[in-house]
C-alpha cells in the first residue's frame, strides 16, 4: 500500500563538487565543515529555485555559480593550472526535455562557464564551442568577462609546482595578476587528486530533468587536454525518458565508457532502477577498466542516486518533503 512516505517528490536536486581521494585522516575538521557547509549552500541555491517553482536549468546554472565562485572546488575560481600556468575551464549542460545541449572547452575569459555552456545551448545553432572563440561569444552574449587571474588560487599552483617536478617539467613563470597572498578559504581546500569536477543534476516540477557539470581539468593537463566534463553523454547527459546524471573522475575513462549516456540508456532501455544502473556502470564497468570517479544522477519520477568507485565524493541532495543529507565518504548516508 503505499504511503505518504513513498510519495515521489515534485523537485529534486544532487550536487557534487569531485570525487577522489578523499579520506578521514586528511581533511582537519575545520576542512571537513567546510566541504559539508559549501555542498549545504549549493544544493540549498538550487532548492530555493527549485521550490518557487523554477526550471531544472534555472536551478543548476545557480548552484553551480556557488561552485563556480567557490575556491574549495576545481571550477571557475580555484580551477587547477596546466603546464603551461593557466586555467583552461570546462563545462556542459543539458536540458531533459528537448535533448538540447551547449558545452565549452579551453575557457580562460568567462567568470561562469556553466552560463557560457547554457548561452551555447541556447543562443547559437552549436552544441561546443571552445577556447577564445567560446570566449568572444560570451562576451557577445555580455556574460561577465575577467581577467585570468581572477581564477588563481595559491594552493593550486602549489599543486602545479608539485606536479611538474614529479614529472620533470618546467615551471612556468606566476601568472600577471596574481595575488601575492594565499586565499583563506582557499587554505582549507583539500587536493582530491585528478578528480575534481563540480555538477549538479534536477528535476523541476514541471517533470523536466537536467544536468550540469564545470571543471577546470587535471593538474598540469598538457597540449589543450580536454576532460569528459565538457562532453555529452560522457560527463554530462539528460533525458526526461530516462535520467540526468554529472560526473566526476579521471575524463579520460568516462569519454571511453561514454558513462553518463551509458547510465542513462540502462534506464531506458532496461529497465534498471536509477541506483541499479549507476552501480553498474560506475562499479562494474568504470572500475573493470581501473577507471575511477562516480557520477549523481536523478530522474523524472524522482528517484535519486549516486554512486562512486574512490574514497570519497562531496556530494548533497535535497528533494520536495524529503531533508537535506550532505556526504563526503563512503559510509557517509
Amino acid at each position: 500500500m503505499s504511503t505518504a512516505a513513498e510519495a515521489k517528490p515534485k523537485w529534486a536536486i544532487v550536487v557534487h563538487g569531485g570525487a577522489g581521494v578523499i579520506e578521514r585522516k586528511d581533511l582537519k575538521p575545520e576542512q571537513e565543515k567546510a566541504y559539508r557547509d559549501a555542498m549545504a549552500r549549493v544544493a540549498n541555491t538550487g532548492a530555493d529555485v527549485l521550490k518557487k517553482g523554477g526550471s531544472a536549468l534555472d536551478a543548476i546554472e545557480a548552484a553551480i555559480h556557488v561552485l563556480e565562485d567557490d575556491p574549495l572546488f576545481n571550477a571557475g575560481r580555484g580551477a587547477v593550472f596546466t603546464a603551461e600556468g593557466r586555467n583552461e575551464l570546462d563545462s556542459s549542460i543539458m536540458d531533459g526535455s528537448n535533448l538540447m545541449a551547449g558545452a565549452v572547452a579551453g575557457v580562460t575569459r568567462t567568470k561562469h562557464p556553466i552560463s557560457l555552456a547554457r548561452a551555447v545551448m541556447e543562443h547559437s545553432p552549436h552544441v561546443m564551442l571552445m577556447g577564445k572563440g567560446a570566449d568572444d561569444f560570451a562576451a557577445s552574449r555580455k556574460l561577465e568577462q575577467v581577467d585570468p587571474s581572477y581564477f588563481f588560487t595559491e594552493r593550486r599552483w602549489r599543486s602545479l609546482e608539485a606536479e611538474l617536478k614529479r614529472q620533470n617539467l618546467p615551471i612556468p613563470p606566476r601568472p600577471q595578476g596574481a595575488p601575492a597572498k594565499p586565499d583563506e578559504a582557499a587554505a582549507l581546500a583539500h587536493d582530491e587528486g585528478k578528480k575534481g569536477t563540480v555538477g549538479v543534476v534536477a528535476l523541476d516540477s514541471k517533470g523536466n530533468v537536467a544536468a550540469g557539470t564545470s571543471t577546470g581539468g587535471t593538474t598540469g593537463k598538457r597540449w589543450g587536454r580536454v576532460g569528459d566534463s565538457p562532453i555529452i553523454g560522457a560527463g554530462t547527459y539528460a533525458s526526461n525518458s530516462s535520467c540526468a546524471v554529472s560526473a566526476t573522475g579521471t575524463g579520460e575513462y568516462f569519454i571511453r565508457l561514454t558513462v553518463a549516456r551509458e547510465v542513462c540508456a540502462l534506464v531506458e532501455h532496461k529497465g534498471m532502477s536509477l541506483q541499479a544502473a549507476a552501480d553498474e556502470v560506475v562499479q562494474k564497468q568504470l572500475t573493470a577498466i581501473k577507471g575511477d570517479g562516480g557520477i549523481i544522477a536523478v530522474a523524472p519520477n524522482g528517484d535519486i542516486a549516486w554512486s562512486f568507485n574512490t574514497s570519497g565524493m562531496y556530494r548533497a541532495k535535497v528533494a520536495d518533503g524529503q531533508p537535506l543529507v550532505v556526504g563526503i565518504y563512503k559510509d557517509d548516508p
